[in-house]
């Protein structure tokens, strides 16, 4: 009887010692490697990650054809993952004369707005990053704060100086890499944002070539410091960490360009040293969008419902049993229809949500009416729109275990009239 208590109160003590554990969550952007070239160079430290954890293949660029769809570009992918919404929403049209809307909160806005202290970082070889697609400091985000901030390198051209093949930004990425394993192995920020540029400007410079294999193994090389500190955190210190490794965009056939929506620049990875994550990841429907929901979901962060409505993405951690909405137009129906996780074990309801405005878009609030109930297994919903008068249209999906959302304009010229709702 004593022995069977002592296995007990271990078992006990070993279950809340990981209850007790303190989470926390770093993402890293590697600039423009996509899934194939990386798989044929095979470098050691993202791979090591993903032994330890996961690795599986995802999307950039939304879906072809519809108002997701979005270019292949670096800063307009650095914003999708940054606010879990494509293109549509956030307004990052290009690397340059951004207009971000910050209607749209980005992940560290989010993590500034919990009711707890919540510790921030980026390490970043491009300073816009923070200054204008984070927005720091600016009262379009509520002032947000970076707490730990390593960047402006790339303006400082006394320490890094130019060189032949854009060599300078290589250092810079040194810098970061280095300020980032410091940061994490003696602050242990909460939410981290690393980002690395030069091996986007190897392969602009040689393409699929040699060279820029050499220095995809050398960035490679500098991520093993934050791995390492990442790894150092968990064994010494009582934290549970997710570090997922990820790109902003792939690349055409040559490796040169990216911007289109060929396979090539659509065909970005991930790598997370985690293997507790749900059917979202190693799905088809992964996407970029996807890690900004699932960093707030380890993170178990609290988000304003209208903030949460306008996410594009699903989280790839916890239960989630619905993917993929679609809508049809039907004379004045609406045909809404999703797919399901775990069909034959689906028991829930889906609740339908309505909003006639986009004020949200521009800083207002729209009004969502509850429109049905129908049971989450059977994968679709007619509505009727003939009782609205508005031709454009929001549209929930709401169940117990996650959310989608979809736009959906009447309109024949809606490529006309959906860009007037972006300022």
């Amino acid at each position: 009887m004593k022995r069977q208590l002592l296995i007990l109160a271990c078992a006990a003590a070993t279950v809340l010692s990981a209850v007790a554990k303190t989470r926390k969550a770093i993402y890293v952007i590697i600039d423009g490697v996509s899934a194939n070239f990386l798989e044929k160079t095979h470098p050691q430290t993202i791979f090591d990650v993903a032994r330890t954890g996961s690795y599986a293949h995802a999307y950039a660029g939304g879906k072809v054809g519809e108002l997701t769809e979005t270019p292949t570009i670096s800063a307009i992918g650095y914003s999708n993952i940054l606010t879990g919404t494509w293109m549509y929403k956030h307004n990052v049209r290009g690397n340059s004369d951004i207009k971000t809307n910050y209607n749209y909160w980005s992940l560290f806005r989010i993590a500034k707005a919990q009711n707890r202290p919540v510790t921030t970082a980026l390490f970043s070889s491009w300073s816009d990053n923070r200054t204008i697609l984070i927005g720091e400091n600016l009262p379009q985000t509520n002032h947000v704060k970076i707490d730990y901030a390593y960047d402006g390198y790339d303006q400082d051209e006394t320490h890094f100086p130019k060189k032949p093949h854009e060599l300078h930004i290589y250092d810079i990425d040194s810098v970061v890499c280095r300020a980032a394993a410091d940061c994490i192995r003696k602050d242990a920020p909460d939410v981290s944002w690393v980002y690395l540029w030069y091996i986007d400007d190897a392969f602009h410079d040689t393409g699929y070539s040699p060279y820029s294999e050499k220095y995809l193994h050398k960035e490679d090389r500098l991520l093993n410091d934050i791995w390492q500190a990442v790894r150092y955190r968990e064994k010494h210190f009582d934290e549970d960490w997710l570090l997922i490794l990820t790109t902003d965009h792939g690349r055409e056939e040559q490796g040169f360009y990216h911007g289109g929506q060929t396979e090539g620049e659509r065909g970005i990875w991930m790598a997370t040293n985690r293997r507790d994550m749900n059917e979202q990841w190693g799905s088809s429907a992964l996407s970029q969008v996807d890690i900004l929901p699932s960093i707030c979901r380890y993170m178990g962060f609290t988000i304003p419902r209208d903030i949460e409505w306008e996410q594009d993405g699903l989280p790839f951690f916890g239960k989630a049993d619905i993917y993929d909405l679609k809508t049809t137009g039907y004379g004045d129906s609406i045909i809404l229809e999703w797919s399901v996780r775990n069909k034959a074990k689906t028991k829930t309801n889906a609740d339908i949500y309505i909003a006639l405005t986009n004020n949200f878009n521009t800083g207002g609030k729209d009004e969502w009416i509850k429109l049905a109930t129908v049971k989450t297994a059977e994968g679709r919903a007619t509505i009727d729109l003939s009782p609205y008068k508005s031709r454009f249209f929001k549209f929930q999906v709401v169940t117990p275990y996650n959310r989608l959302t979809r736009w959906y304009n009447k309109s024949r010229w809606y490529r006309d009239i959906i860009p007037t709702f972006q300022k």
